[in-house]
């Protein structure tokens, strides 16, 4: 298997709302989104599925220590083999990967947020820098773009946080800030045990609408000039919002299921804002 096969077949297996947004880019670009979502992916599991939180650490540190190697021109991993002959051309600088890690780690560290000024600093290298890379990728002109870009990943990551709750409670995770689980009287140990009532429905409609929040502020900053080359960035938005409004529908059940679009539903999401453009 190349390293171009590896970095597809990551990338397809996941199911993400991302894969389908990377089908309409022309090779050269969606070979290097390809690349880099499923770095992204690979550091990802290793905090998902590696239960050991030793063993956790000790991976996490060997990717800080290959992507050292790999900008120093010796990758060994088929994930940055495929990805490091399209980083100069696409602006993805080690730091950028190294953000990443840092958003990982925090994963490991970490198992709940005071308030949502913490919880934007993890969103910030879990999603921001993830935004920015691809923004990049994608192609942009104007610097408001990057703006755009983590305002955008904020968005996403707030979806990907209401429809996770149960998923990362069974993790021992609770990503809701403790702030605003006071402020609904939402006791830690009801999310952890799936306690669903009126008080958690209060919460979630309060995060979704600061989601929806973000999508719109997402929108609204990103430059005229930029909005075509942006197109995979609108699919993503349009998919998760749909997501989004989808979990509205059935009134936050998120403790005891994940609540997702069809393959074909995103697909079509996808199609249509490639043909509506936005």
């Amino acid at each position: 298997m190349t390293p171009e096969q590896y970095v597809q077949n990551k990338a397809a297996a996941s199911g993400s709302s991302f894969y389908y947004a990377f089908l309409f880019l022309p090779p050269p670009r969606r070979a290097a989104i390809t690349a880099f979502y499923a770095f992204c992916r690979e550091v990802d599991d290793v905090v998902d599925e590696v239960s050991d939180p030793h063993v956790a650490q000790t991976k996490l540190l060997w990717w800080r220590k290959e992507v050292q190697q790999a900008f120093a021109g010796q990758p060994s991993h088929p994930v940055m083999q495929a990805l490091m002959p399209l980083a100069a051309e696409y602006g993805i600088t080690a730091a950028h990967l190294q953000a990443v890690v840092d958003g990982c780690q925090m994963d490991l560290e970490q198992t709940r947020y005071l308030d949502f000024a913490g919880l934007q600093k993890y969103c910030h290298l879990v999603a921001g820098v993830v935004g920015e890379v691809a923004s990049g990728i994608f192609g942009r002109t104007e610097p408001a773009t990057v703006q755009y870009a983590h305002q955008l990943g904020l968005a996403l990551q707030l979806t990907n946080i209401i429809r996770d709750v149960g998923d990362d409670a069974r993790r021992g995770r609770i990503y809701l800030p403790v702030s605003e689980l006071q402020q609904f009287d939402v006791k830690a140990h009801e999310v952890l045990n799936r306690g669903y009532s009126d008080r958690f429905t209060a919460l979630m409609k309060f995060q979704a609408e600061r989601a929806h929040r973000c999508y719109d502020e997402a929108l609204a900053l990103l430059p005229e000039a930029d909005r075509r080359a942006q197109k995979p960035g609108l699919m993503m938005a349009n998919i998760y919002r749909t997501l989004l409004r989808e979990i509205e529908s059935e009134n936050f059940q998120v403790l005891h299921q994940r609540i997702s679009l069809t393959p074909l539903r995103k697909l079509w999401i996808a199609w249509r804002t490639q043909w509506r453009g936005r």
